[in-house]
């Protein structure tokens, strides 16, 4: 297994697992992105997110898409992990855990001061995983998101 950065030539491969993991979430109907989207806030003027495949063999079998933030409290950016997946027939195979790892050296060769994710309450799976590897649930903070209707509102639109 191997680990590479996605190129402009990977878009159509990054929306797939886009699609996949939306899936698998049960959201595919939520998803909007394109191509295009994805070329220009990728690989873009301003790059807004990166991503990494995991490779068995030449197959591209997982990615992660992932972002810097910054932490006031540490004065240091850090990574924020979008999207993290491996196809259902390459799981358990530490497929994820190699794709964390190399998060993980990221964030240490960028001087971030923590690397962390979200994961959905039902994910059992996924949430003893991330357990078992050191992250610690963040149970005392409260997700909020504006977004639509809502944003445009609060934008003065």
């Amino acid at each position: 297994m191997n680990i590479k950065f996605a190129t402009e030539e990977d878009i159509p491969l990054i929306l797939q697992f886009i699609k996949e993991l939306a899936d698998y979430e049960k959201l595919l109907h939520e998803v909007v992105a394109t191509e295009k989207i994805l070329k220009e806030k990728l690989f873009g003027p301003r790059k807004y997110a990166e991503v990494i495949f995991a490779y068995d063999e030449n197959e591209p079998v997982g990615f992660a898409l992932f972002f810097h933030n910054f932490s006031t409290f540490l004065g240091k950016p850090g990574l924020y992990l979008e999207d993290l997946y491996v196809r259902p027939t390459h799981r358990s195979k530490g497929i994820g855990q190699q794709l964390l790892k190399c998060l993980a050296q990221l964030a240490k060769e960028r001087d971030c001061g923590r690397l962390e994710w979200w994961v959905l309450n039902w994910n059992k799976k996924a949430i003893d995983f991330y357990l078992k590897i050191g992250a610690q649930a963040m149970d005392e903070w409260t997700v909020f998101r504006v977004t639509g209707k809502a944003l445009e509102e609060l934008a003065g639109s």
